[in-house]
C-alpha cells in the first residue's frame, strides 16, 4: 500500500440513522441498552464478540486490579493539570493517560508480546525456559512484567489474578508459563525479583482467547477511572498545587560549572 493510497474506507464498529444506533451489528437501544454492563461491552466494542462468562468475570477482575494505585505520577500529573485549569477535566485526564508508558502501567502489552514469543521459542526452536532467562541475565536485559518498587517479595495482585484462573478452570498454556517464568526467575535471576501485575493480566487475557491488540487498553481503561476519580477529590480537595510544591521542594539547583 503507497502513502496515500488507501483501498475502501470502511468501520465495522458501529453507525447511527436518525431513528437508530447500530453497535457490532447489534441495536444499541434494544439489544445493548439494559442487556449489557459496561465490561460486556467493552468486549464487544474492541472484539466484535459477546464475551463468555469466564471473559466477563476476568476482564472485570482485571479492571479492578490495575484501576488505583494511589498518587502514582500519572494521577499526580492529571491533579496538577486540572488545578491549573479546573475547567479543562478532558485535558487533565489526558495528561495522566500520557504518562501510562512502559514504565509505568505499560508493560501489559510488552509482557504478553513476551509471553507468545517465549511459547514459540519453546515449541517451536526447542529452547528451554531456563535457557531463555539465562540469557537475558548474562544480557542484562529487563523481564517484561517483574519487579515492583513496593509490593515485594510479592505483588498480591499478581497471585490472586493467577489463582482465581486455577480456581475456575481457565488457567491453560500461558497462566502455566507464567508461573514457569516466575519459578525460573526465582532460581536463576541474581536478586528477588517478583511477578507484577503487568505479567498475570496478559497470561489470564491470553488464555481466555482476548486478542493481543486489547491487552494495552485493559490498564489504560481501568486507569482511566481512577484519573476521574482523582479528579473528582481535586474538585472538592485540592492537592494539585501542593504536589507541584513540593515537587519543587525535592529538587535541589545546581548551577552549571563557571568558566575559567
Amino acid at each position: 500500500m503507497k502513502i496515500g493510497k488507501t483501498g475502501r474506507a470502511t468501520t465495522s464498529i458501529s453507525t447511527a440513522t436518525p431513528d437508530a444506533v447500530t453497535v457490532r451489528n447489534r441495536d444499541l437501544v434494544n439489544e445493548l441498552m439494559g442487556h449489557v454492563s459496561f465490561t460486556e461491552y467493552f468486549y464487544l466494542l474492541t472484539t466484535g464478540r459477546k464475551p463468555t462468562e469466564e471473559q466477563t468475570f476476568f476482564l472485570d477482575l482485571l479492571l479492578v486490579s490495575i484501576a488505583e494505585h494511589g498518587l502514582v505520577p500519572t494521577n499526580q500529573a492529571a491533579r496538577m493539570t486540572y488545578a491549573a485549569d479546573p475547567d479543562f477535566l478532558q485535558g487533565a485526564v489526558a495528561a495522566g493517560l500520557l504518562g501510562c508508558g512502559k514504565v509505568i502501567l505499560g508493560t501489559t502489552e510488552i509482557a504478553g508480546a513476551f509471553l507468545l514469543e517465549m511459547q514459540r521459542r519453546i515449541e517451536k526452536d526447542g529452547e528451554t525456559l531456563d535457557e531463555i532467562i539465562k540469557a537475558m541475565v548474562e544480557g542484562n536485559r529487563r523481564l517484561p512484567g517483574f519487579g515492583h518498587p513496593l509490593h515485594k517479595p510479592v505483588d498480591p495482585r499478581a497471585q490472586r489474578i493467577l489463582s482465581l484462573a486455577k480456581d475456575r478452570g481457565v488457567a491453560g498454556t500461558y497462566v502455566g508459563l507464567a508461573r514457569d517464568v516466575e519459578d525460573a526467575v526465582a532460581r536463576l535471576w541474581p536478586k528477588p525479583l517478583p511477578m507484577n501485575v503487568s505479567f498475570a493480566i496478559p497470561a489470564v487475557l491470553l488464555d481466555l482467547d482476548f486478542p493481543v491488540s486489547v491487552l494495552k487498553a485493559i490498564p489504560i481503561l481501568a486507569r482511566t477511572a481512577s484519573l476521574l476519580a482523582h479528579l473528582a477529590e481535586e474538585n472538592q480537595r485540592p492537592i494539585g498545587f501542593t504536589l507541584a510544591h513540593y515537587a519543587e521542594m525535592g529538587i535541589t539547583f545546581e548551577p552549571l560549572p563557571t568558566e575559567e
